[in-house]
């Protein structure tokens, strides 16, 4: 199945990202057989984000987890400001408003598990 690549179009606004760690930033369930392993994309992606930007990781990962995860982030130069483990397995629902202008507030990227995000663009588009 060929995958079609996803433009993000933001305005220059600082934004909040959530971003699911394992199937979506590293290989889904890799550290419990071996090492995590970074997806395709996922550096150059992140390296993408605004650096004023504030990036959130969600993980169903186990606390007792916590020490591996972050050794690994910081080892691999990933970016994030807050990591949330023993999330639900179930779906992630984000609700928000919109601005009066008709900004769109909110996105969602489903990509398939292990994807990586080589077919995420990020685009910065001045006139929003």
């Amino acid at each position: 199945m060929e995958n079609k690549k996803e433009k993000l179009i933001l305005s220059t606004l600082r934004h909040t990202w959530f971003l699911d760690f394992d199937g979506t930033i590293v290989e889904h369930n890799g550290y419990k057989t071996g090492e995590d392993k970074l997806l395709p994309g996922v550096k150059e992606f992140l390296n993408s984000i605004p650096e004023e930007d504030f990036i959130i990781i969600t993980t169903a990962r186990e606390k007792e987890a916590k020490e591996k995860t972050e050794k690994f982030l910081k080892k691999n130069a990933i970016r994030y400001n807050q990591i949330f483990y023993e999330m639900p397995m179930g779906e992630r629902v984000l609700i928000n408003d919109n601005k009066p202008s008709g900004l769109c507030c909110a996105y969602c990227v489903n990509l398939d598990r292990n994807q990586g995000l080589e077919d995420v663009e990020l685009v910065i588009d001045e006139t929003l």
